[in-house]
């Protein structure tokens, strides 16, 4: 297979380079017919690798692609999701390059999605490609790509739900998550859940000459940042009541072996340009964005915000919130108690509106499970170590949704790296990692496959 590989790394590369031209964003309705393209671009990619069944399945909201191919009913079958909508590219002044105008340098590719998760969702097209062209495919397989993902996959659960026979499989395999480096790789086997949210602060009924009622009104711009305030305390620990009621404290030796993965504070806080981190007290930065619970400001505004002066006292404040839940949080749950508690912390002056807007559980996988072992297994052959299992800070709502209505647990094999900026200007991803994953992934099947068989003998 590596051979194979190896002939067509150019033409691999250069169809990634087309599918990130496409600006599939799907939180702004004006990027619709671009979502569309990139749907068509993964249909047309899928048939030619050899899918049978290939489709593009509608929902009330963007498209799912679906292809399969089933071999022999006796063989295990691998579920591939992934998803080719991308987050906005704003603010586009930070690229250094066009956000849909995909460049290479440094042995990486720059471009809106490259990472999360066109890169690494294609990886799986052409690990297919490659097994069907070379005779290596050992397990079935069902392809679910969704365009949704950014904006929480919210017609996705009724997707799944409307077609587990279509859909049904034994493992579910996704790659939208990183490894510690290309010297150590590691794979996922926990997520935070997510709660996010947007508040309204309403003073008075109109904006107002700063001058003339300025000292004698409230101003919901002031009130928002100090009640902002009062959700945390001087230690980074969050004030909402019965917030950490459920959060597990993980024991002892559970806390030294994660201490054990490598980790350059220094290299940390130089990466993203910091002096110095904060958090939570008591726990290391390792701890604080994978074991721990988490709430962040994600954007404020209101008032005047064009250039220039403009002495107002805005009518209204607006906030968008969002908290990383932990094993055992609720994010129902949650968003009830910041909603209980933000409209009491409130002063009579003003009305406060809380507006949820998508949520996720929290999962943990086990690591001994034979889809585990396959992974790390596969890992060790392309790597030449071991892999090491990480919990990750950030959420896919959709793992604990695939457990609750399917039944299954998802393997993360990750290939990203935490440099390479997915979310903010200059987003890329290294040729290395997209290679390394399509040699990668068909031994997942391969190892999958004979660990299946032996374990059913």
């Amino acid at each position: 297979m590596n051979k194979y590989i190896k002939e067509n790394e150019q033409r691999f590369i250069e169809e990634l380079l087309d599918l990130l031209k496409i600006p599939s964003v799907s939180t702004d309705k004006k990027f619709k017919p671009d979502v569309l393209k990139a749907a068509d671009f993964l249909k047309e990619k899928l048939e030619k690798a050899g899918a049978d069944k290939v489709e593009i399945c509608p929902t009330e909201g963007n498209p799912i692609v679906y292809g399969e191919k089933l071999i022999d009913k006796n063989l295990p079958t691998v579920l591939v999701y992934g998803h080719y909508d991308v987050q906005p590219a704003d603010p586009i002044e930070l690229w250094k390059s066009p956000p849909f105008q995909p460049e290479i340098r440094d042995g990486k590719i720059y471009a809106r999605g490259a990472c999360d998760d066109k890169g690494q969702m294609y990886m799986h097209v052409k690990a297919f490609e490659t097994m069907m062209e070379t005779g290596n495919l050992t397990c079935n397989v069902k392809f679910m790509l969704e365009g949704e993902e950014e904006i929480g996959s919210e017609h996705l659960v009724d997707f799944v739900k409307e077609n587990k026979e279509k859909i049904a499989a034994d493992v579910i395999l996704i790659s939208d998550t990183g490894m510690i480096s290309n010297e150590i790789p590691s794979i996922t086997v926990g997520l935070r859940g997510l709660s996010y949210l947007e508040v309204e602060v309403t003073g008075p009924n109109r904006d107002l000459h700063s001058g003339l009622y300025g000292g004698a009104v409230p101003n919901p711009l002031n009130i928002l940042a100090e009640m902002i305030a009062a959700l945390k305390d001087e230690y980074q620990c969050i004030n909402i009541p019965g917030f950490y009621e459920d959060v597990e404290d993980l024991s002892r030796e559970d806390r030294k072996a994660m201490a054990q993965a490598p980790f350059s504070l220094e290299d940390f806080k130089k990466e993203i340009g910091l002096k110095d981190v904060e958090g939570e007290v008591n726990y290391s930065t390792l701890e604080r964005v994978s074991i721990r619970p988490t709430l962040d400001v994600n954007g404020i505004w209101g008032g005047y915000m064009e250039e220039g002066a403009k002495t107002v006292i805005p009518s209204k404040a607006y906030a968008k919130i969002s908290m990383r839940l932990v094993p055992h949080q609720s994010s129902e749950k949650i968003t009830q108690l910041f909603t209980d508690y933000f409209t009491q912390i409130a002063p009579k002056s003003v009305s406060v509106k809380v507006t949820p807007h998508h949520g996720g559980e929290p999962v943990v996988i086990p690591t001994d499970s034979v889809a585990y072992l396959a992974a790390s297994q596969a890992y060790e052959d392309t790597f030449k170590r071991k892999p090491v299992p990480m919990r990750g800070g950030g959420s896919i709502p959709i793992v604990a949704m695939f457990k609750d209505e399917l039944g299954l647990d998802s393997i993360m094999m990750g290939f990203g790296l935490d440099s390479d900026a997915i979310h903010s200007p200059n987003e890329h991803f290294g040729i290395f990692n997209y290679m390394k994953g399509i040699e990668t992934i068909p031994l997942f099947y391969k190892y999958y496959a004979e660990m299946t068989k032996k374990a059913k003998s």
